[in-house]
């Protein structure tokens, strides 16, 4: 893929500011996690990843593991999207002590990871992106990395604690539906 290519696919992910695109996914469990399911409750931070096994997914998802507290708590949950099959995440979260959400985007394959702009037509995975959603629905941090590159935690754990300064409380329920 030419890196014209790549920055078509990034230019294609939602925008900051509109409604996060919702989704059903099937966990490593096979259980059925939706977006919905924390709005108005919790703010959301989707990570997709493109290859559970490979090094730098890894990597990325034991840094999720050891720092759960940043993805994962009363205000915030975490949601990792790949396009692998639901059984190979069960493997992947067994051997590496994942027990939070690895959803499989497997069949329509990468439907979730094309609504979100992600997906790799070259190679049918995720690229790694992550987009940070507050309660009402709505993007409020995104970053989308180029394949073989790591994304820095570092600058999604300062738009969470920017997030929080402004949303103290839940918001209340509205007609925006994932």
């Amino acid at each position: 893929m030419t890196p014209m290519q790549v920055r078509e696919a990034v230019d294609c992910s939602p925008v900051v500011g509109t409604p996060a695109p919702g989704f059903t996914l099937a966990d490593q469990y096979g259980g059925q996690v939706s977006l919905r399911d924390v709005r108005g409750r919790k703010n959301a931070v989707v990570v997709f990843y493109p290859f559970a096994f490979s090094g730098i997914c890894t990597g990325e998802l034991r840094e999720i593991r050891d720092g759960l507290e940043d993805f994962q708590d009363d205000d915030i949950q975490v949601f990792t999207v790949s396009c692998d099959p639901m059984f190979a995440l069960r493997t992947w979260a067994d051997a590496e002590g994942h027990f939070f959400p690895l959803l499989s985007d497997f069949w329509p394959h990468g439907e979730v990871a094309r609504a979100y702009g992600v997906f790799n037509d070259h190679d049918g995975s995720a690229r790694r992106g992550t987009f940070l959603i507050d309660r009402a629905g709505t993007i409020v941090w995104s970053e989308v990395k180029d394949a073989g590159v790591r994304r820095d935690f570092s600058e999604y754990r300062a738009a969470l604690a920017a997030l929080r300064r402004t949303t103290s409380a839940p918001e209340p329920a509205g007609s925006l539906l994932f």
